[in-house]
């Protein structure tokens, strides 16, 4: 006897692909497993997705998005450009809200498994090249000091967040407070060594501060 479709087939996959991700890790899930989490066929499943890593790239992607929108909604209130201090907090309270993009951010192979080595490095490429179009932006609108490097700040921003995410494996484990309260740390450096407010460039746009 055939089973009964479902609505929203592809959310409902993605919704139990993601849990079955985080749970049991990439490896340990199969398309029949998310089939029968599902209450579909195994056929459906492959309706919809090719493969586990076809799967799993929807799942990121769609995960890719909810991050970016939990950012704009943390940050609506401020004026655009967003400040690059702004932008790297709500960046990060998002990220730590979210149990797979931080195992994404972090190639974590006990959630992706094998996924890892499947991904190429486009998608760093791609955070990369999004975070120094963003300071660019500032730059123009005189928003950030006077010879920033945009390259180098995206590099060192991703890289201090990155360590900081897998500083527990490294130093102990460590609450999201406390990474919470690291993270802000740098999102004040940011704020104090790399930002430009309003009241601190002229009408040519230079840095007036000390």
């Amino acid at each position: 006897m055939p089973r009964p479709t479902i609505p929203d087939r592809r959310e409902t996959l993605l919704d139990v692909a993601e849990r079955l991700v985080l749970d049991r890790g990439f490896d340990a899930m199969s398309m029949q497993s998310v089939a029968d989490a599902a209450g579909v066929s195994k056929g459906g499943v492959y309706r919809e997705f090719a493969g586990k890593h076809e799967l799993l790239d929807a799942v990121l992607l769609r995960s890719t998005t909810r991050l970016g929108d939990r950012v704009d909604t943390l940050t609506a209130h401020l004026p655009r450009p967003v400040p690059l201090s702004a932008l790297y907090r709500a960046g990060v309270e998002a990220l730590l809200a979210d149990p797979l993009m931080s195992a994404a951010f972090l190639d974590d192979r006990a959630v992706l498994g094998e996924h890892v080595r499947a991904v190429g490095p486009d998608r760093y490429r791609a955070r990369f090249r999004w975070i120094t179009a963003h300071v660019e932006e500032l730059r123009a609108a005189g928003r950030v000091r006077p010879g920033v490097d945009p390259e180098a700040v995206s590099l060192a921003l991703s890289s201090v967040t990155i360590g900081l995410l897998s500083a527990s494996a490294l130093v102990g484990p460590l609450t999201p407070d406390q990474l919470r309260a690291a993270l802000g740390v740098v999102a004040g450096l940011v704020r104090d060594g790399i930002d430009v407010g309003p009241d601190d460039a002229g009408p040519d746009q230079k840095e007036t501060r000390p």
